[in-house]
């Protein structure tokens, strides 16, 4: 329980009807949360608008409304308090945050946003974080941890509400660091608004969110609000391979730090090996042997490496913990057939970009000769589908990357949600020319395509199953179905069709 004026501190306030000398229990910003005594924060969006759902908070009890259009005075209860703030989103995360005792001003917290490798480089640095003994939150999208407890993950960035939740959480269980993804649209929503970070880092930015964003340069702009908003005692650190990485950190008052693969940075490594064995790099004049495979995969432990660094860990034993670590479930994850003649990964890859590193990786394995063969040439299988309700202008590029850089390829569903995966099909169809539809099959039922790759593979092949990674459940028409793509490779790749 506190008291509504404590709470309210940081919220830009326009009007106020009513004592803020009450005291609450509860802030939500969920109509259908609402318990007595409550703080409801109504959210204009883009398809609800809280302030239709005004009402209905005051009929569950609340004792404080916070929104951005004042009720009518005859449509106002006595009872209750109004407060009148120029922009919701913003207001409640200050106001979550100063509800839960401003844990974040507790935790040294990174935040790591771009397109692709959030997760990858989030979960790693949790993982490092352990290996050094020390107690750490996590929270991505495939799951959110506090130490070594498993919290079930919703969102990439929780709401506001739940994401100070989650830290006070990580504070009681004795966290004193927290790696947490930043998605685009939780910058865009505010989501970390009253979150003090100790570093952010810009992994890359690539086409991807247009559906909500808009354009690109919004897209731009969510993300560089991250850096914007550092404080000068904390640190930027950006990718100085990546394009607009210079953007992100024009104008911030934090320590700005490069990482990178390829060009002059403050934290460089270069590839030494690349196969499906895993990478061996050269990172600030060390050796680093890795189980991850991939040069998106090296650039991600390079940001890990920078991040330890900043924070003031030791430079051999993170190169030595590093070296221990496997990828996250559904990164680059591999799986063999019984034999061993036929490896198979599955990648989260949903983006032209991330779909295009990742057969680049493949590619470049084939290249080495690192593949098992048995006299043919080693092949790329790669199954690929695109999201429902979601970006349609990368639909025919998907398709476009896939059969430029595969061998074979079967679109398929991926999460087709209210869409009719038939259409999503022939939305990625229309990105092949005569050539490269040649080489192109479809099967809408995402476990018979992956079967049907299985079945093709010869020794040495090599499989890609993109899109899902991690999800364990396929979105159709507004239900959720099990689904992991993982388990369907292992039981088809066990099956002695070939």
């Amino acid at each position: 329980m506190k008291l509504l004026k404590d709470i309210l501190y940081g919220a830009r306030i326009s009007e106020v009807v009513g004592s803020t000398n009450i005291a609450v229990e509860s802030v939500v910003a969920d109509s259908r949360q609402v318990k007595p005594f409550g703080c409801f924060v109504a959210i204009p969006g883009t398809t609800v608008d809280g302030h239709d759902h005004i009402p209905a908070a005051v009929r569950a009890g609340a004792a404080a409304i916070v929104c951005e259009r004042m009720p009518d005075a005859d449509d106002r209860k006595d009872h209750i308090v109004y407060i009148q703030v120029e922009q919701s989103r913003s207001a409640l995360g200050h106001i979550a945050a100063n509800f839960h005792n401003n844990p974040g001003e507790r935790l040294k917290i990174i935040a790591i946003t771009g397109t692709n490798g959030k997760t990858t480089v989030a979960t790693l640095l949790h993982r490092l974080a352990r290996m050094f003994d020390r107690k750490a939150g996590l929270v991505s999208t495939v799951e959110n941890r506090i130490v070594d407890k498993v919290v079930p993950a919703t969102h990439t960035t929780p709401d506001p509400v739940g994401l100070q939740r989650l830290f006070a959480d990580m504070l009681d269980a004795g966290c004193t660091h927290c790696f947490m993804e930043a998605s685009s649209h939780a910058l865009d929503q505010h989501r970390l608004t009253g979150t003090p970070l100790t570093g952010a880092v810009f992994t890359n930015i690539t086409h991807d969110h247009l559906d909500y964003h808009g354009d690109f340069n919004a897209y731009i702009a969510a993300k560089k609000s991250l850096f914007d908003g550092l404080p000068a005692t904390a640190f930027a650190l950006t990718n100085a391979d990546a394009r607009h990485h210079e953007t992100m950190v024009a104008g911030t008052r934090a320590k700005v730090v490069t990482f990178g693969t390829r060009q002059v940075a403050d934290h460089k490594a270069r590839i030494v090996d690349n196969g499906l064995g895993g990478l061996q790099l050269h990172i600030d004049g060390q050796d680093l042997y890795t189980r991850l495979i991939g040069e998106f995969n090296a650039s991600n432990l390079t940001a890990v490496y920078a991040v330890a660094r900043e924070l003031g860990w030791d430079s051999m034993d993170t190169l030595t913990h590093l070296s221990l670590l496997d990828a996250p479930a559904g990164r680059m994850q591999q799986v063999r057939s019984g034999d061993g003649s036929v490896h198979a990964i599955v990648d989260y890859a949903h983006t032209p970009d991330a779909l295009r590193k990742v057969l680049e990786t493949l590619q470049a394995v084939r290249q080495s000769g690192s593949m098992p063969t048995t006299g043919q040439e080693a092949r790329i299988l790669s199954v690929v589908g695109c999201g429902g309700d979601r970006d349609r202008t990368k639909r025919p590029i998907m398709a476009q990357v896939a059969a430029d850089m595969s061998d074979l390829v079967i679109l398929t569903s991926d999460n087709p949600r209210s869409e009719d995966p038939a259409s999503i099909i022939a939305e990625m169809r229309q990105g092949l020319d005569p050539i490269q539809a040649r080489k192109v099959t479809a099967n809408q039922d995402r476990a018979e395509a992956i079967r049907s790759a299985c079945i093709q593979a010869r020794p040495g092949d090599v499989v890609l199953v993109a899109g899902k990674g991690h999800e364990k459940y396929q979105e159709i028409q507004g239900e959720r179905h099990p689904f992991d793509d993982v388990a369907v490779l292992t039981e088809a790749l066990q099956t002695p069709t070939r």
